[in-house]
């Protein structure tokens, strides 16, 4: 059903998890199934020393795929081009066959702010982030995915539902979705819609790629995290996102309270194995 990545040439990679610095010693010697890496961008657009050394044994070992925080692709200010320059190169050094950022704003008036803030659901806000996205795209040379971020309050002025501004902005743009399933299911709950449904309303032939994480639950709010195990619900959600879309590279996401190695790999063999269900082998 991933007619994106057919059209790309994008092939399913199966389970991975994030490269984070406590896990710089030991991933690269890992042992055990591990099928991709994701990295945050800008912790190696200056490379050097122990982090370039890290990063080019991953490489060696597994693709190697380039998930940014920086981009700012929502924001009014003008695209950062020496950041797009540098993200160019890193996705060429590691020979990524997509990379990624949020459809989101990160920055104002060159000020980064150090969170992934919301755009409003509006035809402005397509209009705007649609040409950023081609520019993008235009410089790096390869695939880009943008991924649905998780929010707790409404940008003023939506014209759109949350599922047809995504629609609008991949289509338009000629994108890939990266959906995170955490955040699907943060949102519905926050914002008491039903998660399956708003799935179904997905351009699903765009998912190339899926983020799995735990989140936090508190007395009126469930805030996404990244700091525990995927919960029961978020893998039943996984799950019937992989009926639609087929096999699509998924991630394990754990950015707080980071455990052991083998506690992030265990957590990327129950994706593995619901990949492998859904693909019959």
């Amino acid at each position: 059903m991933a007619t994106y990545a057919r059209r790309h040439g994008l092939k399913p990679l199966g389970a991975g998890i994030g490269l984070r610095r406590s896990f710089y010693e030991e991933l690269p010697r890992t042992g055990r199934a591990l099928d991709w890496v994701e990295v945050i961008p800008e912790n190696f657009l200056t490379l050097g020393g122990r982090s370039q050394r890290t990063l080019d044994a991953c490489a060696e070992r597994w693709p190697v795929l380039p998930h940014g925080v920086g981009l700012n692709i929502g924001g009014p200010d003008a695209l950062d081009v020496d950041y797009v320059t540098r993200l160019a190169a890193l996705v060429a050094r590691v020979d990524a066959p997509f990379f990624s950022d949020h459809l989101c704003y990160s920055r104002l008036d060159g000020v980064y702010l150090h969170d992934l803030l919301p755009l409003p659901f509006t035809e402005a806000a397509v209009e705007h982030v649609v040409p950023r996205v081609r520019e993008v795209m235009a410089r790096v040379g390869r695939p880009f995915l943008l991924e649905n971020p998780s929010y707790y309050a409404r940008m003023p002025g939506g014209t759109l539902s949350e599922s047809d501004f995504l629609r609008h902005v991949v289509e338009e743009a000629d994108c890939g979705l990266l959906l995170d399933v955490n955040n699907v299911y943060v949102n519905a709950l926050n914002h008491g819609y039903d998660a399956r449904a708003f799935v179904d309303s997905l351009p699903l032939e765009r998912v190339v790629q899926v983020h799995l994480a735990g989140h936090t639950r508190y007395p009126d709010v469930i805030i996404d995290t990244h700091g525990d195990r995927v919960c029961d619900d978020v893998w039943s959600l996984y799950r019937y996102v992989l009926r639609r879309t087929g096999p699509v590279a998924t991630l394990i996401e754990w950015d707080q309270d980071i455990p052991s190695l083998d506690a992030v790999l265990d957590e990327a063999d129950v994706a593995r194995a619901a990949l492998r269900e859904v693909a019959g082998t």
